[in-house]
């Protein structure tokens, strides 16, 4: 039975280093194939030569022209690329923001994620607190994140943090500092 597992969160929250540190660990306790799919990895190159020629800003990732028409697209593509891969067996770790997604429960929606019954789906949510996560957007400097930090103010508006109750489909994850303990525990859980 493969598996779907999303690392989600807003940016700079850690999910691209906690998914490359899980796969291996994963890949060794169940002895399933594992890809992983991340957003910037797959599209980062992309957008940014299509968000060049339209706006001149090869790192916008925020205006309202990436937002509408480019993040739909990036998502649909990292989406069918892992179902092709669990229609071969193959387990997928997909790491992307996915907010919307998250927001509307999509992520636990099957008919939606439209993958067969016997997939495992699990959603984790990698949070930190908002000045940590400042601070390592800040020191990352990726060039796609100019415009968050220069609009702070604006970009918090879109952050949200899902509350256990309403969204019990959610694996929680403090990364602001994470134990080896919470570690161990979020892939016990995962293997489930």
């Amino acid at each position: 039975m493969p598996r779907l597992i999303f690392f989600c969160g807003h940016a700079g929250t850690g999910k691209s280093t906690l998914a490359r540190r899980a796969l291996p660990l994963l890949r060794a306790r169940s002895g399933e194939s594992f890809c992983l799919l991340d957003k910037d990895t797959l599209y980062g190159d992309y957008s940014s030569a299509v968000m060049g020629v339209l706006t001149g800003d090869a790192n916008d990732r925020d205006s309202p022209l990436y937002l509408q028409h480019l993040r739909g697209p990036e998502y649909g593509g990292l989406l069918k690329t892992a179902r092709e891969n669990l229609a071969l067996g193959t387990s997928c770790i997909v790491v992307g923001p996915l907010s919307r997604e998250v927001r509307a429960h999509q992520l636990a929606d099957r008919g939606w994620l439209d993958v067969a019954d016997e997939v495992r789906v699990h959603v984790v949510w990698v949070y930190l607190q908002e000045d940590e996560a400042h601070r390592r957007i800040a020191q990352r400097a990726n060039p796609n994140d100019a415009w968050k930090l220069a609009h702070w103010d604006a970009y918090r508006t879109r952050l949200f943090m899902p509350e256990p109750a309403t969204y019990p489909e959610l694996m929680l994850y403090d990364n602001t500092r994470a134990t080896e303990a919470a570690f161990q525990a979020l892939l016990s859980a995962l293997e489930g």
